[in-house]
């Protein structure tokens, strides 16, 4: 999901993994809680499936923010995420699109006193999976290219989007969505901006520090054990949960209730989350879950859902219930 910050007031965009927990908190929270810190607090959230989860967790999380929620329905890709909230943005206003499946540390600060928009980049081994930019000797972009089967760059684009007039962007994501310009059957952002680039906008690049892509199963557990070892040291919590032994790194969120078990390392656990005889490494489990004589490793256990005897590796979404015994 997008996140839109107007007159630098984000907007983020909906994600399926947002309320996720990453190393304490959900990755919601590591995005909207930066941009917090940077001075934002007007937020445009594009929303989708669970999306009143999402509306739900910001407004308990955030009451004192300005906040407007937008549904996408059905999902047609970043660019119609983004044109949805058109009426929502004024054409001179300065905005800010965040990509609701990425962590990331940038110069907030310097990037929102740029005189030209901007879009964060970092070099990649395989671009092929990414948004690309060709970028010219002064700077500035001259081509964007969306997952290119032979990339004529390694510059990835990284989720983080300043525009210094709204009205621009809109216009051009206005353009590809009426003469129906898709790639793999989705309007993207990265061709509205090429429409930009193509009339003449200059826009600018900004390189990135911490990039933490949370899009698939595999680099959302290795997001969560980076961060989990990074706290380590800060995050003196003591545990006494019934005949069980915490292996750091773990975050184990409140009102969790955990007996006769192994957990850690590498493990994040939501609130109110009950696990009962259970080996659990390397993974995620969200909140309101129920685990019972499960052995899990390299796993994502999402919110709601119950398990009951099982030895393996998954990916399972919110409100599911598997019972292997």
């Amino acid at each position: 999901m997008p996140v839109l910050v107007r007159n630098f007031d984000p907007i983020l965009i909906h994600s399926l993994k947002l309320l996720v927990p990453v190393a304490g908190k959900p990755i919601l929270s590591h995005i909207v809680d930066y941009l917090i810190d940077g001075g934002f607090n007007e937020f445009i959230f594009i929303i989708g499936y669970l999306g009143d989860k999402v509306e739900d967790y910001v407004k308990s999380k955030y009451p004192k923010l300005k906040t407007s929620f937008i549904i996408q329905e059905p999902r047609e890709g970043t660019g119609h995420a983004v044109w949805l909230a058109r009426d929502h943005v004024e054409p001179n206003d300065e905005i800010l699109i965040v990509l609701g499946d990425t962590i990331i540390d940038f110069g907030l600060a310097d990037v929102v006193k740029m005189s030209h928009s901007a879009l964060g980049l970092q070099k990649v081994d395989d671009p092929r999976q990414f948004g690309v930019a060709d970028v010219d000797s002064n700077g500035f972009i001259t081509r964007l290219e969306e997952k290119p089967s032979i990339p004529k760059s390694n510059l990835a684009l990284v989720g983080i989007y300043r525009f210094i007039e709204a009205g621009k962007l809109m216009d051009a994501l206005d353009h590809i969505i009426r003469n129906n310009i898709r790639h793999q059957g989705e309007f993207h952002l990265t061709y509205g901006i090429q429409r930009m680039i193509t009339q003449g906008e200059k826009i600018t690049t900004f390189q990135v520090g911490n990039w933490f892509d949370c899009g698939s199963k595999a680099n959302l557990l290795e997001t969560n054990e980076v961060l989990l070892k990074k706290q380590v040291d800060r995050n003196q919590r003591k545990f006494n949960f019934h005949n069980t032994i915490i292996i750091q790194p773990v975050s184990i969120a409140e009102h969790c209730d955990i007996s006769d078990s192994i957990i850690g390392p590498n493990v994040s656990i939501g609130e109110h989350t009950i696990i009962r005889h259970s080996i659990i490494k390397d993974s995620i489990i969200g909140a309101y879950a129920q685990l019972e004589t499960a052995i899990l490793h390299q796993s994502i256990v999402g919110s709601d859902a119950f398990l009951k005897g099982l030895s393996q590796s998954l990916n399972i979404g919110d409100s599911t219930e598997i019972d292997f015994s």
